[in-house]
């Protein structure tokens, strides 16, 4: 989201890859405004979300640090991430 106000994109898209992974707490999933059309944004659960089940794209999970996702708010800006195969 490149204007930062939460509906912008990067100028290309990603192509929808729909699983059969629940939406639990903790999952990541690419946030999208029709199919194919993730990009930039993405969204964490603090909660089981089973009406976004086969609806949106899960990329992971986090594994370690929750409790720093607990702590965000809706429009909490994430200026660096870390990502990884394995939990530290």
């Amino acid at each position: 989201d490149p204007r930062g106000d939460g509906e912008g994109g990067p100028g290309h898209s990603i192509r929808c890859e729909m699983t059969r992974r629940p939406y639990t707490r903790g999952v990541v999933g690419m946030a999208l405004s029709g199919k194919d059309t993730g990009g930039s944004q993405f969204f964490f659960t603090h909660a089981p979300q089973p009406h976004l089940d086969g609806r949106y794209t899960v990329f992971g999970e986090v594994v370690a640090g929750m409790d720093t996702v607990d702590a965000l708010l809706e429009g909490t800006v994430i200026d660096d991430v870390i990502v990884g195969t394995h939990a530290p």
